[in-house]
C-alpha cells in the first residue's frame, strides 16, 4: 500500500524563505583605479587648499539585483568630519578646511547599500600640501656680542627659520635688507651671519649694529597661484671693547697763568686723559716729561699740574710742558700712552680796569646838544673823551663799542692798547631825527680782550637832539570825496581835509589853501581845513554835479604838499514835470494812441522819472494811459464812432482830459494839463491822389510846393500852347481879328490870406484826411467845396516861416502863407466848430479845387504868371 505525505503549509514557507535570502547578492563599489573620481574613494589625494563646498568625489557602486542603492559616509569616534555624501547620487562633497600641517591623512568609512545588505570599506584619503605657511624664525630674539677685533669673513651666529610646507614651498633662503649699508653678510641657504670681507668692527665708532634678516620660501600654488611667502626679523650686534687704543686728552690744547699773586704749591690747572677703549677702560697715569725746570710738578693720578715757585722766582714768561699719559693694566703694567703741550704764561695781575675820562678827570658821563640830521662822517667835537687801562701787556688791551640804536654813530678806535682818544662818526644821518628821538642815549663799553677776567667799564653817552624844518606837511589821504545836497545853502561844509607837520614851533604850524578850476565855488579855513561853499553859492546838479580841485597844505617856510578833493552834488528833486508844447490839442484815429510827454530836469533817477495819469475826463471811463509812456489809448470796447455817440451827446467827438504828471521824487512835484482830444474814425480813399496826400500829411508844405508845382507845369503848358498858336496865325495868310486886351485892375490886399491849421492824418489802412482851416473872411459861410470847418480864433503864435514853394514865389509886397504851430501853454485854445454838413463831395476832390481856386485869385491879385 503506497505511503501518501500531507503537505505541511508552513514547512513551505520557511523553505520559500530560505531560497530568497540565498537569492540576494551584497552591492559592491566599482574598481577605483589611479587618477580615478568615482568607485570607493580608494586612493583620492586632495590639495589642503581645496575650497570648501567643493564636489571633490562620485560613491559609484552596483548592485547585482540591480536593486538601488544608496551611499554613507561615517568616521571613527573623535574624528572631524571633512566630507558629506548625497545618499543617491553618491557626490562627496569638502565641508571643512584641509591643513595638511595638522592632518595629512584622513580616514574615511565608505559604505554601499541595497536596503538589505549594506557593504562598508575604510579608506584613506591623502591631503597633499599647499605653498599656505610663512617661515618662521625660531629661539629669537637675536642678540649677538662680538668681540671688534674679531677678523673680518668670520662667522659670528647662526640664523634658522622653518617652514611647515614641503618641497619648495618648505626650502628656506636667507638674505639681509639694506645689504650695502650694514657690515655683514649671511649665507643664503645655512643663515650663517659673518663680517664682511675687508670690514672690521670698531666699539669706539660704533657700539650696537641691527641687521633685518629675511627669510623666504621657494614658492608654491597656493589655490591656483604661485605663492611665495616671506618672514624677517632684526639681529642685534653689540660690539665688545677690546683693549686696542691708546689713551687721548681731552680738551686741548692746555694754558695755563701763574699772576703775581699766586701763592706756591697752587694748582694752575689740570689736564685729562681718558682710555681710548671705553667698554673697560684703564687707569691713567700722568708724568712731566720736560719743560717744567723744577717749577711745576702733575699729580700722577688726576693730572692737575701745580706751580712750586713763587712767581717773582720764576725765571720765564712762558713754560711748555710736554706731558704724557699712559694706560696702566690691571696687573699694574703701563702699556700705551700719549703726549700733551701744556703752555704755562706768567703775568702781571690784572686788576686795573679800563677808564674814561674828562676834562676834569674820570667821568662815566657825557652829553652833547646838536641839531638833527647832521652830515655823515661828522665828528661829534663836543665829546672830549679819553680811556685808559692802567695795566700792561695783554692785560692793557681792550675793546671799544657802542651800546644802543645800531648804525647810527661809529666809535673810533675800536680796538686799544693801553690809552686812546675815543672819536664817535655820524654813520646814518636820517637816524637822527628829532621827530623820532628827542634824545638819543648810547652806553660806550670799553672791555679787555685777552684777559680771563675781562674786565670792563661803561660810560653814558646822551645826545640832546634839536628840531630843524625838515619835514613837509602831508595829507592823511592823496585825494578826498565828499558829497553835498544841491539845495545846501551857502557856507555849507562840504569836507574837512586834514594834514600833518611833525615839526615842532611854527615849523609844525600848517595854512590851507585850494586852487583849480573847480574851486570857485568853495572856500577853504586856513587854519582848520575844513571846505565849505561860498557864501553866494547856489549848486545845481543840472547844471554841474561834479567838481574837483587841489588843496595845499603849506608851513611857515614854504614847504608844502597837495592833495586833490573831488566833490559830487547830489541831486535833490527840485524840478517839476513839464509837458511839451503840444500837448493843447490831439487828433485820435480810433485804434491808434495818441502820447503826451513831460520832461523833468532833474539829474538823478528817481527825481526825473515821471509817472503819467488821468485825473478827469469828460465823459469818464473812455480814456486809459500808459503810466510810463504816456500813450493814451481808447477803452477796449471803443472801436467806432458810433459806441462815442452813444456814451456822450457831444458829436464833434473832442473830449477834454486832465492829465497829471508825476515825478518819483520825495517828496515829489506834479504838473497837470488840459487836453483836447479830437477823436475820428479813419476814412477810405483812393486814387493817387488820396495816396499822395496820405504820404504828406505829416508835411504840410510838401503837398503845397507839389501842388503849386503842378499849377506851374500847367501854366506853362498853356504858354507854349499860346505861343504855338501864335506863330501858326503869324505864318497864315489868314488875317486874324484883333484881340483886345483889358487889364485888370489890381485889387488892394485887403486881408491876409493863411493857412490857420493844416493837419494830416494818417490812417492804419493808408486812408487819409486833409482839412484845410483858414479866416472867416477868407472864404464864405458855404464855400463851393462844402468845408465849413471854419474857426474863429486868435492868431496862434508864429512858427519860423517855411522855404517857399518851387516856382511859385511871390512878390515881396505878396502876402506870406504861414504855417501855425501848437501853443505850448498849459491852457488850450477855444475852438468853435459849426456842425458838419452831409452829403459834400470826396475830400481830396474838395481839396483840388480849394487850392486852385485860391492860386488863380493870387495870380489874378499879382498880374503875373507863376511859372
Amino acid at each position: 500500500m503506497k505511503h501518501v505525505r500531507r503537505f505541511n503549509p508552513s514547512l513551505f514557507l520557511s523553505l520559500v524563505h530560505v531560497c530568497l535570502v540565498q537569492a540576494n547578492y551584497a552591492p559592491y563599489f566599482f574598481d577605483n583605479g589611479a587618477r580615478s573620481t568615482n568607485g570607493n574613494m580608494a586612493l583620492l589625494s586632495l590639495s589642503e587648499d581645496t575650497p570648501v563646498g567643493t564636489h571633490v568625489y562620485t560613491l559609484n557602486g552596483t548592485d547585482p539585483e540591480g536593486d538601488p542603492v544608496t551611499y554613507d559616509l561615517t568616521y571613527e569616534a573623535g574624528s572631524r568630519r571633512y566630507f558629506s555624501v548625497d545618499k543617491n547620487l553618491g557626490n562627496v562633497t569638502l565641508i571643512e578646511e584641509l591643513d595638511r600641517e595638522k592632518e595629512d591623512e584622513i580616514e574615511v568609512i565608505v559604505s554601499i547599500s541595497d536596503g538589505l545588505s549594506t557593504v562598508s570599506e575604510k579608506v584613506r584619503i591623502l591631503v597633499m600640501d599647499a605653498n599656505d605657511e610663512s617661515p618662521e624664525f625660531i629661539n629669537t630674539p637675536y642678540i649677538v656680542g662680538v668681540p671688534e677685533n674679531t677678523p673680518s669673513s668670520s662667522s659670528i651666529f647662526k640664523i634658522e627659520a622653518v617652514d611647515k610646507d614641503t618641497g619648495s614651498g618648505g626650502s628656506i633662503t636667507y638674505f639681509l635688507q639694506n645689504i650695502h649699508a650694514n657690515k655683514f653678510t649671511i649665507d643664503r641657504h645655512s643663515g650663517v651671519l659673518r663680517i664682511k670681507t675687508g670690514v672690521t668692527l670698531d666699539y669706539e665708532k660704533s657700539r650696537t649694529h641691527f641687521v633685518v634678516v629675511v627669510a623666504k620660501d621657494g614658492g608654491g600654488k597656493l589655490r591656483g597661484d604661485n605663492k611665495v611667502f616671506s618672514a624677517t626679523t632684526t639681529v642685534t650686534i653689540n660690539v665688545e671693547d677690546v683693549q686696542d687704543t691708546p689713551p687721548m686728552f681731552i680738551g686741548t690744547p692746555y694754558y695755563g697763568y701763574v699772576y703775581e699773586d699766586t701763592l706756591a704749591g697752587s694748582e694752575v690747572l689740570t689736564v685729562v686723559a681718558l682710555d681710548g677703549d671705553r667698554g673697560k677702560p684703564n687707569s691713567i697715569h700722568y708724568c712731566i716729561v720736560n719743560g717744567d725746570e723744577g717749577s711745576f710738578e702733575i699729580s700722577n693720578t688726576t693730572g692737575a699740574i701745580s706751580v712750586i715757585k713763587s712767581p717773582n722766582q720764576l725765571k720765564k714768561e712762558v713754560y711748555e710742558l710736554k706731558v704724557q699719559a699712559s694706560e696702566v693694566s690691571q696687573e699694574g703694567d703701563i702699556s700705551e700712552h700719549v703726549f700733551a703741550m701744556v703752555t704755562i704764561r706768567v703775568v702781571d695781575l690784572n686788576n686795573h680796569p679800563p677808564t674814561f675820562y674828562g676834562e676834569n678827570g674820570p667821568q662815566n658821563r657825557f652829553e652833547l646838544t646838536m641839531y638833527e640830521h647832521p652830515p655823515e662822517g661828522e665828528i661829534l667835537r663836543g665829546l672830549k673823551i679819553t680811556v685808559n687801562d692802567s695795566d700792561q701787556g695783554a692785560n692793557a688791551k681792550f675793546n671799544l663799542r657802542l651800546v644802543g640804536p645800531g648804525g647810527i654813530f661809529q666809535v673810533v678806535p675800536q680796538t686799544v692798547l693801553n690809552e686812546a682818544q675815543v672819536t664817535i662818526i655820524v654813520e646814518n644821518s636820517a637816524a637822527i631825527d628829532f621827530e623820532n628821538f628827542k634824545v638819543l642815549t648810547f652806553k660806550l663799553l670799553a672791555i679787555e680782550v685777552n684777559t680771563p677776567e675781562k674786565f670792563s667799564s661803561t660810560a653814558d653817552i646822551v645826545i640832546h637832539l634839536l628840531d630843524t624844518n625838515d619835514n613837509v606837511p602831508k595829507f592823511s589821504s592823496d585825494y578826498y570825496i565828499a558829497r553835498i545836497p544841491e539845495n545846501s545853502p551857502g557856507g555849507s561844509n562840504v569836507v574837512a581835509v586834514t594834514a600833518t607837520d611833525p615839526d615842532s614851533g611854527l615849523w609844525g604850524e600848517i595854512k590851507y589853501s585850494i586852487y583849480g578850476t573847480g574851486a570857485d565855488l568853495f572856500l577853504i579855513h586856513p587854519s582848520t581845513g575844513i571846505i565849505y561853499t561860498q557864501p553866494w553859492a547856489v549848486l545845481d546838479a543840472e547844471v554841474n554835479s561834479k567838481y574837483n580841485f587841489y588843496v595845499k597844505a603849506e608851513d611857515t617856510d614854504g614847504k608844502y604838499s597837495l592833495a586833490e578833493v573831488f566833490i559830487t552834488v547830489l541831486d535833490v528833486n527840485d524840478h517839476s514835470p513839464e509837458f511839451n508844447e503840444n500837448i493843447q490839442e490831439k487828433t485820435m484815429i480810433i485804434g491808434s494812441p495818441v502820447k503826451i510827454e513831460a520832461i523833468d530836469q532833474d539829474a538823478e533817477e528817481p527825481n526825473n522819472i515821471v509817472d503819467y495819469s488821468i485825473m478827469q475826463a469828460d465823459p469818464a471811463n473812455v480814456f486809459d494811459i500808459d503810466q510810463s509812456t504816456g500813450e493814451i489809448k481808447l477803452k477796449s470796447y471803443i472801436r467806432s464812432l458810433d459806441i462815442i455817440h452813444n456814451i456822450t451827446k457831444n458829436k464833434d467827438c473832442i473830449w477834454s482830459l486832465v492829465v497829471q504828471a508825476k515825478d518819483r521824487g520825495s517828496p515829489s512835484f506834479s504838473t497837470t494839463a488840459v487836453l483836447k482830444i479830437d477823436i475820428t474814425e479813419e476814412t477810405l480813399h483812393k486814387g493817387p491822389m488820396a495816396a499822395f496826400l496820405m504820404q504828406t500829411k505829416d508835411n504840410p508844405m510838401k503837398a503845397l510846393g507839389v501842388l503849386a508845382g503842378v499849377m506851374g507845369i500847367m501854366v506853362l503848358i498853356t504858354i507854349m500852347i499860346s505861343t504855338a498858336m501864335f506863330w501858326r496865325n503869324k505864318r497864315s495868310s489868314k488875317i486874324m481879328p484883333v484881340r483886345r486886351i483889358i487889364k485888370k485892375r489890381q485889387i488892394p490886399p485887403s486881408r491876409t490870406v493863411r493857412m490857420e491849421w493844416l493837419k494830416f492824418k494818417r490812417p492804419s489802412n493808408a486812408a487819409e484826411k486833409f482839412v484845410v482851416e483858414d479866416d472867416v473872411k477868407s472864404l464864405p459861410e458855404n464855400n463851393e467845396n462844402s468845408n465849413n470847418n471854419i474857426q474863429v480864433t486868435p492868431a496862434p503864435p508864429s512858427a519860423p516861416l517855411p522855404p517857399p514853394p518851387p516856382a511859385l514865389a511871390p512878390r515881396s509886397d505878396a502876402p506870406g502863407w504861414r504855417v501855425p504851430t501848437v501853443s505850448g501853454s498849459l491852457t488850450p485854445k477855444h475852438t468853435i466848430k459849426p456842425p458838419k454838413k452831409k452829403g459834400h463831395s470826396s475830400t481830396h476832390n474838395a481839396l483840388v479845387s480849394e487850392l486852385k481856386m485860391r492860386f488863380e485869385k493870387r495870380n489874378a491879385a499879382t498880374g503875373e504868371p507863376h511859372i
